[in-house]
C-alpha cells in the first residue's frame, strides 16, 4: 500500500488573547497513517478535536509542533509549519476539503461552483461543466437550479453543491467533515456510493462522520480522537 498520509506527533493550543493570553490545549501527539485508497473515520465524542485535526491537516490551522506529511507531487512533505505557498499548491493539485457549510460565492451559478475545480485543474470549461452537471443530477439537484447561486437554495442543497464541489476533483487526498449530516437517506446513499469509487480510484480519504450506519459502511479503520486529548 502507498502512504499518502503520515501525522506524526501533532499538537494544537489555542492562545486566548482577548482572555489574557490563556493557552486552550486541543489535541497532542496526534499520530496516525492513512494509505491510498484507505478511509480513516475519526471517532469522539464533539469537542474532542476532529474538525481540528483535518484543519491542522489542510492548514487552516498551524500546527504548534510534530509533523503532517502528505504525498504531494510523489514526495512526502510536511506541511506543519510549511510556508503558505506550498500549503496553497498542496491544496490546489493533492488535498481536498468537505466541509459542513458552503461557502457561497453570491452571483455564481451553483454549475460553476462546482465545476470551478476542474477549471483550475486544467480542463476545458466547457467539459468542466458537462462533469459538474453530472454530479449535481447524481446528488439529486435539478437542472432547473442549476444556473442560480448556491446562496438561493435551501441548506441541504447547499450542503450537496458542496459535497459536489469537493468530490469533483482529482485530488489524491480528502477530508471529508460530516458530508452527509442533515441529508435524507437517499442523498446519504449517494455519498456512500461517492466515498466508495474514491477508494476504488486510490483516494485516501479522513472522515469525520456521526452516523453509524455511514460509518460502519465506509469506514476501514477509526482512529479515537480521545486519546490525543491536551490536559488542560
Amino acid at each position: 500500500m502507498t502512504l499518502m498520509l503520515d501525522v506524526e506527533n501533532a499538537r494544537k493550543t489555542f492562545t486566548m488573547h482577548l482572555q489574557g493570553g490563556i493557552s486552550l490545549p486541543v489535541v497532542r501527539d496526534v499520530s496516525f497513517k492513512v494509505n491510498a485508497g484507505e478511509c480513516v473515520v475519526l471517532s469522539g465524542p464533539s469537542g474532542a478535536g476532529k474538525s481540528s485535526i483535518l484543519k491542522m491537516i489542510f492548514g487552516n490551522y498551524r500546527c504548534d509542533g510534530g509533523r503532517i506529511s502528505v504525498r504531494h507531487q510523489g514526495e512526502m512533505t510536511n506541511l506543519a509549519g510549511a510556508e503558505p505557498r506550498l500549503v496553497l499548491n498542496a491544496r490546489r493539485m493533492t488535498i481536498g476539503y468537505v466541509s459542513q457549510f458552503l461557502r457561497a460565492v453570491p452571483r455564481v451559478p451553483a454549475l460553476d461552483v462546482v465545476a470551478e475545480p476542474l477549471l483550475t485543474a486544467g480542463l476545458s470549461r466547457e467539459d468542466a461543466r458537462v462533469r459538474a452537471g453530472a454530479l449535481l443530477g447524481r446528488l439529486n439537484i435539478p437542472e432547473r437550479l442549476w444556473s442560480l447561486p448556491p446562496s438561493t437554495f435551501s441548506g441541504g442543497e447547499q450542503q450537496r453543491v458542496n459535497i459536489a464541489r469537493g468530490f469533483i476533483s482529482n485530488v489524491p487526498i480528502l477530508l471529508l467533515d460530516e458530508p452527509t449530516a442533515s441529508l435524507d437517506a437517499a442523498n446519504r446513499a449517494v455519498v456512500v456510493d461517492l466515498i466508495a469509487a474514491k477508494k476504488q480510484a486510490g483516494v485516501a480519504m479522513i472522515a469525520i462522520v456521526h452516523d453509524d450506519e455511514v460509518r460502519m459502511q465506509i469506514a476501514d479503520r477509526t482512529v479515537d480522537v480521545t486519546t490525543f486529548a491536551a490536559a488542560a
